[in-house]
């Protein structure tokens, strides 16, 4: 079964259900969010910089790659 349901219908029958079930819809959704931000990898400002500064320094002495070679680096990377 497809069914299919708008934020504003969830929300209502949200609003229907008892308190302790709200209540523990509520720790559901925090636990699952702290789960997705412990997931997430995240890049300091210095880290960019010194990225950017690295790349510069390889185009300025020649090291390049095509473009095809780029991609094709970035598929192996992500498996």
């Amino acid at each position: 079964m497809n069914a299919k349901i708008s934020m504003d219908g969830l929300w209502a029958m949200i609003q229907t259900l008892s308190l302790s079930n709200q209540k523990w819809l509520a720790g559901k959704l925090q636990e699952n969010i702290r789960e997705k931000e412990e997931e997430t990898e995240y890049i300091s400002k210095e880290e960019i910089l010194a990225g950017i500064k690295s790349g510069l320094e390889d185009l300025k002495a020649g090291r390049t790659q095509s473009f095809d070679d780029f991609i094709k680096e970035l598929e192996s990377d992500a498996v």
